[in-house]
């Protein structure tokens, strides 16, 4: 056996023979299992809400009575976000966007009911899940059970008997850098369980659970790495803690709070009222599509007379109400998206700066790895809004086709003619299908976040290699 196994073999016995190192591991498994469990149950649940209340929604929408189009314009239609099954190992935004969409004509809702908004403001500093029990805890154990892995041997004199002896420091080092990473794995497992379980039990791809093991494997041994580096700087094990701890709250704490906030206000977001106000403007300026004489309106009336070679909308060959709705609607969707464009852009600039900042915090980077893994990111986010007004606009502009076709202008102009059509035409809508990401995407701009992950462990693993050297310089 070489003398780095055998080193890592001594420092695993020492490891659990301290009780506290033991109770800290043994609580974190507890706790990481009754995480991966306890979201599971949560996403459990709400899945089966959403089914629930998208089946009822389908059918409220489907058993509406034979009436006018129109007025089913404004009924509207509910969809409700399907949830990512590894969602459960990271709930990511999800929490604070929302989830509910309600869709109507002439307008363009943003998604409510967000976890957030309905549970204690504890979930704002982070849910118990799997994710935060990796990002946040798993470090600190490290630092408290290694942070004398090498200045601990330099205190008691041990490390020069051991360099004397013949055992080289790099021998030392990757002694018990084994060691502690092993320890680090055994907190690791719950959560490779929980993916492994999640993999084989729900439509999860299975690429993306590897994704996700990878990247926090990488987190904890860039942790070991930088806590057994420390520990061989420090020239006692207290100043070792001391300065790990200090790099724990800055990057894992501090810089992940600080950051977004920093983002936001260099690049600042015009808020909901701000946009609805703006929005309402414009739309307003456009013209009333539901009155079939608005002058805003003339040069298209003019241009579809002459179309059809007729002189006047009641000689046209379809309801020039319906025509007009639907070129209202046309109109005010391209509002509607081109302020929801203009807002996604802007996000996707604050993420990119935010993402920028994981060079200086690894943190960033691991997050943004296990958000995009897990589909709880931002992208998919807008997708979900963005397939949803797609669905939206098919709908209402479906409903105004049926009134251009089935109703007449005269009639439809006639006071007191109530005009309606067979509940069969709503009917025969399709029902909403959310599509995710394909899984090449995913992947892609998963890499994105593990390259710079891959690059702080190589640099820190690069840094504890040169250091070897020297530490075996400074006992002689």
């Amino acid at each position: 056996m070489s003398a780095a196994f055998r080193i890592a073999r001594e420092e695993w016995r020492a490891l659990f023979r301290d009780r506290a190192a033991t109770a800290g591991l043994l609580l974190l498994i507890v706790l990481a299992c009754v995480a991966a469990l306890t979201a599971h149950e949560h996403q459990r649940a709400a899945e089966a809400d959403r089914v629930r209340y998208q089946a009822r929604a389908n059918h409220e929408f489907d058993a509406q009575p034979d009436r006018h189009p129109h007025r089913m314009v404004h009924y509207g239609h509910f969809l409700f976000r399907p949830l990512n099954p590894l969602a459960a190992f990271d709930p990511g935004i999800d929490v604070f966007t929302g989830n509910t969409l309600f869709l109507e004509g002439h307008r363009q809702n943003s998604a409510n009911f967000g976890d957030v908004r309905q549970a204690s403001m504890l979930v704002r500093f982070g849910q118990l899940t799997p994710a935060f029990m990796l990002q946040i805890l798993a470090p600190l154990l490290l630092v408290f059970v290694g942070h004398g892995a090498i200045a601990r041997e330099r205190e008691s004199g041990t490390l020069r008997i051991l360099l004397a002896q013949g055992v080289r420091s790099g021998q030392v080092v990757l002694g018990k850098l084994m060691a502690l990473s092993a320890f680090g794995g055994l907190g690791l497992l719950p959560a490779l369980a929980a993916l492994s379980w999640l993999s084989a039990t729900t439509d999860a791809a299975w690429q993306l659970a590897a994704v996700l093991a990878a990247g926090y494997a990488a987190w904890l041994a860039l942790w070991a790495l930088m806590v057994v580096m420390v520990s061989m700087l420090a020239a006692r094990a207290r100043d070792a803690l001391l300065v790990l701890l200090t790099v724990w709250a800055v990057t894992v704490i501090l810089l992940p709070r600080w950051v977004p906030d920093m983002v936001n206000s260099a690049i600042a977001l015009p808020t909901r009222f701000e946009d609805a106000i703006n929005v309402q403007r414009e739309y307003i300026a456009l013209g009333d599509a539901h009155n079939p004489d608005d002058p805003k309106f003339k040069q298209f009336r003019e241009n579809l007379l002459r179309q059809y070679g007729v002189t006047r909308v009641e000689d046209l060959p379809v309801n020039y109400k319906g025509v007009l709705s639907m070129e209202g609607e046309r109109m005010s969707s391209e509002l509607f998206n081109r302020y929801a464009a203009a807002t996604f852009a802007l996000q996707a600039r604050q993420t990119g700066l935010v993402d920028a900042f994981g060079w200086i915090s690894p943190t960033l980077a691991l997050r943004r790895l296990s958000m995009t893994a897990a589909g709880t990111d931002l992208v998919n986010y807008r997708a979900f809004l963005e397939q949803g007004e797609d669905y939206r606009y098919a709908l209402i502009q479906g409903l105004n086709r049926v009134q251009i076709e089935k109703i007449s202008y005269t009639d439809d102009t006639t006071a007191g003619k109530e005009n309606r059509v067979s509940h069969e035409h709503w009917r025969a809508f399709p029902a909403f299908d959310y599509q995710p990401a394909p899984l090449g995407e995913a992947l892609a701009a998963a890499a994105a976040a593990g390259a710079v992950l891959l690059a702080w462990l190589a640099a820190v693993g690069a840094l504890v290699w040169l250091l070897c050297g020297r530490l075996g310089r400074a006992v002689r």
